[in-house]
């Protein structure tokens, strides 16, 4: 890749602004391959493990090639879920900022009369799952006749859940001169009928060799947060863990700068490093983390590039990252010269799935866990000052205070002086003023048995469909999810378990009558 920047790739102006804003400093491989080639108008198959940054790749070159908006649909980005048509649609609508390009994700679950009113109102971009897409086709309400731009994301996927004939017919009814993109994580003998059929001879096929996405010594959890809570989660964190030597990645310079101000006030010995410091000042603060005289490196993913710290005890994502090989390279900076090292990452309910996505990307399990309470806080430190005071105990440099304690324990019980100096200790140790015991959403589920599992080709993301479409059940009801060869674990709210039992039980899903039992292993 050459370290390219996206200002070298040719993308627009408006669009830079808004991959700026978003915080990425540079492409990742499948952007810096894909996007000069789609400028250029070639049809393009990129082929890479999903989580790569497949959809800026596609839709930056798309958004600064529009051109002067009329109404009518200009591009149809196709997707196998409406959970990927949803995401995809966000994040071009995010790409899209500085310009007027309306997008509209179309797919069912959605009563189809709000699609159709905002399709005659006039759109730019449509994003949606072909079922969908077909019917507002045969409605005679979505008109692809004039499309430009035509993306199949995840081929593979939308093929393997049976969409192929939808597809061609979307195909089909599609604008022959049209610039085409599929993108898919595998090149099945399907995948490679359809390219040779609907798209041009001279095709770009681009590659993106897989990496190795496992981290042996690394222990790896998250926590579940609210988008308020998320600098004093991490404050929890660091106060219950005390690390001795942890990086914080961001995604953004500002976020940075914000989070180093933050902690810095509140005492932790912290500082940052992103692209817009000069050399000399990144040169200084590695020295000062690799020497042991900075607790907490505050850094973008650029900026971490090529650091080698072998005492790294833990590294917490504060941002999730954009793509699974920035989680990859983020997480190996612990866990080095066969250490164990920790890794947290916090995200919000909305970002869950894509946690999900990362865990089954490098087949490790991230588990989760509750933010440190402040009780647990406490103990955290009583156990670290009865370390400390046992040390000193045994040595005698105390003993210069005793002529002190005495004349103390003339005037105090000795037991309530200690106490207070405990106190006063922990004071300083505890750099947040925490006023409760517990945040964010500390919640009870209740853990599920349902008779399909791997067997049957289901997925976290077909049982949460489900969930929804019959139990009326968010997702952020829904806890961990274990899926086993001929039988799933599901961990939900005490009032969504009770909404599947009566809703779910002896349904057809995955072609099976689906039983569901409370388990009797409890797992939170």
């Amino acid at each position: 890749m050459g370290n390219k920047v996206f200002s070298e790739l040719g993308l627009d102006e408006s669009i830079l602004k808004a991959i700026d804003a978003m915080g990425f400093e540079e492409p990742s491989k499948i952007q810096a391959e894909v996007i000069p080639v789609l400028l250029e108008g070639h049809d393009v198959i990129g082929q890479a493990q999903t989580g790569t940054g497949k959809t800026l790749a596609f839709g930056a070159p798309i958004l600064s090639r529009i051109g002067k908006q009329d109404g009518k649909v200009n591009s149809i980005i196709l997707t196998p879920t409406r959970e990927l048509a949803i995401q995809v649609n966000d994040e071009l609508n995010r790409i899209a900022k500085f310009t007027k390009i309306k997008l509209l994700p179309v797919y069912g679950g959605q009563p189809i009369d709000r699609q159709i009113s905002a399709l005659r109102r006039g759109i730019d971009i449509v994003v949606g799952t072909p079922g969908r897409v077909l019917d507002l086709i045969r409605r005679k309400v979505l008109n692809l006749s004039s499309i430009r731009f035509l993306v199949l994301d995840e081929a593979d996927e939308m093929l393997n859940m049976g969409f192929i004939d939808d597809i061609e017919e979307i195909i089909k009814n599609s604008n022959q001169d049209r610039q085409t993109m599929l993108f898919s994580a595998t090149m099945p003998e399907e995948i490679k009928r359809l390219a040779k059929r609907y798209m041009k001879s001279e095709t770009k096929h681009i590659a993106i060799l897989k990496n190795a996405m496992t981290v042996a010594t690394v222990d790896q959890y998250y926590y579940e947060i609210k988008n308020k809570d998320r600098f004093e989660t991490l404050c929890r964190i660091l106060d219950v863990d005390e690390p001795t030597s942890a990086i914080i990645f961001c995604k953004t310079k500002r976020n940075v700068d914000e989070l180093v101000e933050g902690l810095q006030g509140r005492g932790y010995t912290a500082e940052g490093m992103h692209g817009d410091m000069n050399q000399n000042q990144r040169i200084n603060t590695l020295r000062k983390f690799k020497e042991g005289n900075l607790e907490f490196l505050i850094a973008t993913d650029v900026a971490a590039r090529g650091i080698d710290v072998e005492n790294v005890t833990h590294v917490i994502n504060y941002d999730l990252p954009q793509d699974v090989e920035s989680y990859v390279h983020r997480i190996g900076r612990t866990g080095r010269a066969n250490r164990k090292g920790v890794a947290y990452t916090l995200v919000t309910a909305r970002e869950y799935m894509s946690l999900k996505h990362i865990e089954k990307v490098i087949k490790s399990k991230i588990r989760r866990r509750e933010i440190p309470t402040v009780d647990e806080i406490f103990v955290s430190k009583y156990k670290n000052m009865f370390s400390k005071i046992k040390e000193t105990l045994e040595q005698d440099s105390y003993k210069k205070f005793i002529p002190m304690a005495t004349e103390l324990d003339e005037e105090f019980n000795l037991v309530e002086v200690a106490a207070a100096l405990m106190d006063m200790v922990y004071s300083k140790e505890v750099n947040y003023d925490y006023t409760e015991n517990e945040i964010g959403s500390k919640t009870d589920y209740k853990r599920l048995f349902l008779n399909v599992g791997r067997l049957d080709k289901i997925n976290p993301r077909k049982l949460v469909d489900f969930f929804n479409e019959n139990a009326k059940v968010k997702r952020e009801d829904v806890g961990d999810i274990d899926i086993l060869e001929k039988f799933s674990f599901v961990n939900v709210t005490e009032a969504a378990a009770e909404s599947i039992m009566k809703h779910c039980t002896g349904k057809k899903f995955a072609g099976r009558k689906l039983n569901v039992e409370i388990s009797t292993k409890s797992k939170r």
